[in-house]
């Protein structure tokens, strides 16, 4: 039952990202060039023959201008990327490494030992061990599979960094969140003249509940002072 499971995932992610593509105009051989991988292996990745990581499906979507909710959304928008990059491949070693022991720390946090990660995975210990470390890429199909199983949100293996690709789709992201906001809270962000109303409410957010709590309470006796309660 797992194993269908990745496997209509895997189609899933390789329809998206083929549409993707065609509709971004790219090629499979711009994709394969970004990735430092064949032009058949793109071909794989879309048909769902071969099942693609996490970090590749970020850059392919920074390639082809698809931020990383595209392949969960039914109905996302896409705009067109900023296309190949030469760091790309530096990147995506970084990437597997980072994604790797994210894994590693979130299965030892859980208690798994790594056979029994494994077993959830339907993969062996051996290969468990090359994903945590960095030396294969894990599909990202697994690793949604992993994630659930940990209980943890997929965005915890995201791109957090502030590199290319990374904040691309940060970026994204961010204005996805942006248009799903009410329209008045949109145009009340959008107005220059409430930056500064913006600002206070950016240290707001940061400040810990008991330094909230006591700004609030001294807020309130400023006001009782000001504008005494009828007895």
């Amino acid at each position: 039952m797992v194993d269908r499971k990745l496997t209509v995932r895997d189609r899933i992610i390789g329809v998206l990202l083929r549409d993707a593509r065609r509709q971004a105009r790219r090629s499979q051989a711009e994709c394969a060039d970004a990735l430092g991988v064949s032009a058949d292996t793109i071909d794989a990745y879309e048909q769902g023959r071969v099942p693609i990581s996490l970090p590749e499906l970020e850059v392919l979507g920074y390639v082809v201008g698809a931020p990383i909710h595209r392949f969960a959304d039914p109905e996302p928008e896409l705009s067109s990327g900023d296309g190949a990059h030469p760091g790309f491949r530096t990147v995506l070693t970084l990437r597997h490494r980072i994604v790797g022991a994210l894994l590693r720390q979130a299965r030892l946090e859980a208690g798994l030992t790594a056979e029994e990660l494994a077993r959830v995975l339907r993969c062996s210990p051996q290969r468990l061990s090359e994903y945590e470390g960095g030396k294969r890429p894990l599909p990202l199909s697994e690793l949604e599979l992993a994630a659930e199983h940990l209980s943890l949100p997929l965005e915890r293996f995201l791109d957090s960094r502030r590199g290319t690709v990374g904040t691309w789709h940060r970026q994204k992201e961010i204005d996805r969140g942006f248009h799903g906001l009410p329209e008045d809270v949109q145009e009340f962000v959008a107005e220059e003249g409430n930056r500064g109303c913006l600002d206070v409410a950016v240290v707001l957010s940061q400040l810990p509940v008991t330094e909230l709590r006591a700004l609030a309470q001294g807020l309130l006796e400023i006001a009782d002072r000001r504008c005494p309660r009828e007895g």
